[in-house]
């Protein structure tokens, strides 16, 4: 019954992206930004099932297991970065897209006024298909790890079929597969994760049981603020939180989110799309978080157990079969909802940023195949966990792009070797910082974004250029 239930939500959501081919025309407008016209509450389901990933199926819930309530303030500080900078950038980016006729993010940061800056764009590509497509291997590793877990194959089962299932609707509909995909696959998200919250709630009697519970597994599991931080008690907990609002800042520097922008029908829509996005976003992060806390009481501090597994292994504990097998397809959907997106992204940096800005649609089809295989490759082979994977690629793009995405917003030109300078300035940083340890204490994106700001306005201060335009 648990392969019925799987393989029913995983043919249904094939089968809604080869449906989308349907409206597809043979265009690379159409393929890579759907030819602008989606309806907003669509882009936002998209946008939502794209960011909350494998990543907040498994990596966030292994968090959770492991750091208590204190893991509250990874959604407090992202969502309320996501959300100043959904003010600041967002609509610039729709109008500006459409003004330029850009077709990849890449594309657009490099020719925001006008100025082709091949050199850039090609670094933007570069940037974009090594650090994304890693993103996307964490995503199909994260639905590797789940069939592990439930049906005892091999964690390389899941990545392949993940790859197979990715590549067939993207082949054949490009974004807008993606699009009418994700939206399907959000509504699965959220009820699977809802009616596994639901279920462990009631094993354990009920929310005050549950609450009383909580407070048992150790001194410091309910604390509020994490603890044992090494800038101190105060301190600690402030550049914490600090550094997950600079997480949701790097929203604008992800090339996979940002598209979903492109294709908007209307840069007037993005009050709505913002009014569904928040709404489901919140409240599947809230519902991720439950399970977390709820996964550590029923399934224990086992030693040698992988947090990263908490989730499928708490679904196989309370759930009937039917609702496993919706689980399941839960955290693929998660996977393939972020995974397509990334690979999307890549295809585009790889044939329009660094070998054409003009490929043929073909050309670029094929490009979407190659950049699958290399995320197959990366999958199957490398060694770190889902959470540290994703919080790594999300720090070094959004911090190479957030910086220069802002500036722009605010009318501000930036030159060609500040450009290069901001970027391998930001992505330094934030490989330095990871290097010496310090991302304990803050998380690295907030140091490379204002590192990146800061060589913008030292730039300015000695070329006399940067004026507003």
């Amino acid at each position: 019954m648990i392969i019925l239930s799987f393989a029913f939500f995983l043919i249904l959501f094939v089968a809604i992206g080869l449906l989308s081919a349907l409206k597809s025309k043979s265009t690379n407008k159409d393929y890579l930004v759907a030819g602008r016209s989606v309806k907003p509450w669509l882009a936002a389901l998209s946008a939502v099932s794209t960011n909350n990933s494998g990543y907040m199926f498994i990596g966030q819930i292994g968090f959770t297991f492991v750091q208590g309530l204190s893991s509250i303030w990874l959604m407090i500080g992202w969502v309320t970065g996501d959300l100043i900078m959904s003010f600041i950038v967002h609509k610039k980016f729709r109008e500006v897209s459409e003004k330029r006729g850009s077709l990849s993010f890449g594309g657009l940061v490099a020719n925001w006024w006008g100025e082709p800056n091949k050199r850039v764009r090609i670094l933007i590509g570069l940037i974009t298909i090594l650090f994304l497509g890693a993103y996307a291997a964490a995503q199909l590793k994260a639905g590797g790890k789940a069939l592990n877990v439930l049906f005892g194959w091999d964690d390389s089962a899941g990545v392949i079929l993940g790859t197979v299932m990715v590549v067939a609707y993207c082949f054949a509909g490009g974004i807008r597969a993606s699009i009418w995909t994700d939206a399907a696959q959000s509504f699965v998200m959220i009820g699977a994760m809802s009616t596994l919250f639901v279920y462990a709630l009631a094993e354990m009697g009920g929310v005050s049981s549950f609450i009383d519970q909580l407070y048992q597994v150790s001194d410091t599991y309910m604390n509020v603020f994490p603890t044992g931080l090494s800038a101190g008690p105060i301190a600690g907990p402030a550049l914490f939180v600090f550094g997950w609002l600079f997480a949701g800042f790097g929203i604008v520097g992800q090339p996979h989110i940002m598209i979903r922008m492109m294709t908007l029908d209307d840069p007037k829509s993005l009050t709505r799309f913002r009014s569904y996005y928040y709404f489901w976003y919140i409240a599947f992060y809230i519902a991720a978080i439950g399970v977390g806390l709820c996964s550590r009481l029923i399934l224990g501090d086992v030693g040698g157990f992988d947090p990263e597994l908490a989730l499928p292994r708490l679904s196989q504990e309370l759930l009937p079969d039917l609702l496993v097998g919706m689980m399941l397809a839960g955290i693929f959907a998660a996977t393939m909802s972020t995974a397509d997106s990334q690979i999307l992204s890549c295809s585009a940096a790889l044939t329009r940023d660094i070998f054409s800005s003009k490929p043929s649609n073909i050309v670029t089809k094929i490009g979407t195949v190659s950049v699958a295989v290399v995320a197959l490759v990366i999958a199957l082979f490398g060694s770190q966990n889902v959470f540290q994977l994703v919080l790594m690629s999300w720090s070094i793009l959004g911090a190479a792009f957030a910086p220069i995405l802002v500036i722009y917003a605010f009318g501000f030109k930036i030159y060609e070797k500040t450009l290069f300078a901001m970027i391998l300035g930001s992505i330094g940083m934030v490989l330095i910082w990871r290097a010496l340890g310090y991302s304990s204490a803050i998380y690295e994106i907030a140091p490379g974004i204002l590192t990146g700001i800061g060589i913008y306005f030292v730039s300015r201060f000695f070329s006399g250029q940067g004026a507003k335009v």
